[in-house]
């Protein structure tokens, strides 16, 4: 495949990409206009818009030269590929959260977390020499607290209303996420003037 194949996480992250390209020159009307179809073309490279977990998988496949995609996908799959720019949109934080008033770390007993990012926050807590009872949870991890089944939550924070809104507070920072570029390690080789030229773009509109 000559042209580049850049697979873009679905959602805020779309949009804030589009923007990005926009400012760069694209035409991104492909991309706003896509319908049903799933490869799309924007000038010099293709896009396939894909789910955070997906966009990750196609690059260690190699099906996608280039990805888009949240530092906390990153984080939690630890895949194998190249991490090369902060695009600097979509910033939050992983954080430690518990009820408000409520000291985390009293006591000498294993405490019990609700994440959906059960590898972050099994790293977080191992750095601390800690051992935890780790509790996977699809949905609103905020609500594990107040039930009575976790002694708190790690999770990504936006705003932190959601947490206030439900008598938690944070308690300790994790780490800082922000969209990145990712790129496909044999690509990065075979495609190394086209990815430079491409990061090069990017970098002079972020």
């Amino acid at each position: 495949m000559n042209r580049l194949r850049l697979a873009l996480t679905k959602g805020r992250i779309e949009k804030q990409t589009i923007a990005l390209f926009e400012k760069i020159g694209y035409d991104c009307s492909q991309i706003k206009e896509k319908g049903r179809r799933l490869i799309l073309e924007v000038e010099d490279f293709d896009v396939l818009l894909a789910k955070p977990d997906d966009v990750i998988t196609y690059i260690e496949y190699g099906v996608c030269d280039l990805g888009i995609v949240g530092k906390d996908t990153i984080a939690e799959k630890d895949g194998k590929f190249y991490e090369v720019l902060d695009l600097g949109f979509g910033k939050c934080k992983f954080a430690l959260a518990n009820k408000k008033n409520v000291d985390f770390y009293e006591g000498s007993g294993v405490k019990t977390i609700a994440t959906k990012y059960p590898n972050i926050a099994r790293s977080f807590f191992e750095s601390k020499n800690m051992d935890v009872r780790i509790i996977k949870i699809e949905g609103s991890v905020e609500v594990a607290p107040i039930l009575g089944l976790a002694d708190g939550i790690v999770d990504i924070v936006e705003t932190g209303n959601t947490l206030v809104a439900n008598g938690l507070e944070v308690k300790e920072d994790i780490m800082d996420i922000s969209s990145r570029l990712i790129v496909n390690t044999a690509s990065m080789k075979l495609k190394m003037d086209k990815i430079n030229n491409f990061i090069s773009k990017l970098e002079s509109v972020i």
